[in-house]
């Protein structure tokens, strides 16, 4: 039955029916749990909010999969928007983006000019910025675009996914360009020809690929609500003396907040993923389709 649910949203995900009715509804149905909200100044306040905690934030203006390029400026622009706001407000956060909401479906050349607009004004303010990686048709394309980008821009990161059999390759190759990954299980729906299907497999690939990067002496954004791979991460780094510099657990905004707090508590660095904007509807449905008792909540507040 979990399994049949969560299929059921990794599809719904990507349908533009249902995506559009989304936007027309707003946050309901308890999205608001996983989304800070529709505007920049709701998700600098969410922020704000995270700061005071002791925490950070890395804010994503929603958006993926566009075909136009006028949609893909307008994501550009609402980017630069989000730097500004950052800079202009004094948040701690940075900015991760997806790039198939900058073009990359039409064409690389195309995406790589309006990333270098975010990555120019980034800069300007002494900011960071993480190219995410979505499904595994853009994988590749996602990884030449980092490594192109990354011989003229030192603030620029990227992302790989646990559950793909190829990361650990992926992690050797990144090693080259001292590469600043966020390293995560994956959230897309993959063919068990390029992805781990059995999540203990995953957990496994997962372990493999942090101590192998951090090893190499690279920085890492850790991506897990797991306990007990917290607990692991926390041992192998005393046991191998990788300074808390070095690395940061990373948490989904409205996940766990019990344990964000407890981390950044015990002196670790805390980065809260805080995604805003009305193009919320694919993100939360991923949300839905990771963890079961985010349905049980979304059901709870849909019928109160």
């Amino acid at each position: 039955m979990e399994k049949l649910l969560s299929n059921s949203f990794q599809t719904l995900a990507k349908n533009k029916m249902a995506n559009k009715m989304a936007k027309k509804y707003g946050l309901k149905f308890g999205a608001k749990r996983f989304v800070a909200g529709d505007s920049i100044d709701q998700a600098v306040a969410c922020v704000q909010r995270i700061n005071q905690n002791g925490m950070v934030a890395m804010l994503n203006y929603l958006g993926e999969y566009v075909f136009t390029e006028e949609a893909a400026q307008e994501a550009t622009r609402n980017c630069i928007r989000t730097l500004d706001a950052i800079h202009r407000s004094g948040i701690d956060s940075n900015l991760s983006v997806k790039i198939t909401s900058l073009g990359l479906d039409i064409s690389k050349e195309l995406c790589i000019e309006n990333l270098k607009q975010i990555l120019d004004r980034a800069s300007e303010y002494g900011n960071f910025v993480r190219i995410e990686m979505e499904d595994y048709s853009h994988c590749q394309l996602t990884l030449d675009i980092y490594k192109e980008l990354r011989q003229d821009y030192d603030n620029i990161g990227t992302v790989l996914q646990a559950y793909l059999y190829r990361t650990e390759e992926d992690i050797n190759d990144l090693n080259n360009y001292k590469a600043n990954l966020r390293l995560v299980k994956g959230a897309y729906k993959e063919s068990s020809d390029v992805a781990f299907p059995k999540k203990s497999d995953v957990d496994k690939n997962y372990e493999t690929i942090i101590k192998k990067h951090l090893l190499n002496g690279n920085y890492a954004g850790l991506a897990t609500h797991d306990d007990v791979m917290i607990k692991k991460i926390i041992q192998f780094t005393e046991e191998y003396r990788i300074p808390t510099s070095q690395f940061e657990f990373q948490m989904l905004y409205g996940i766990r907040n019990d344990l964000q707090k407890q981390l950044a508590d015990q002196g670790y660095k805390v980065r809260v993923y805080v995604p805003y904007g009305v193009d919320w509807f694919g993100y939360f449905m991923r949300r839905l389709a990771e963890r079961p008792e985010n349905v049980a909540f979304v059901l709870k507040n849909t019928f109160k």
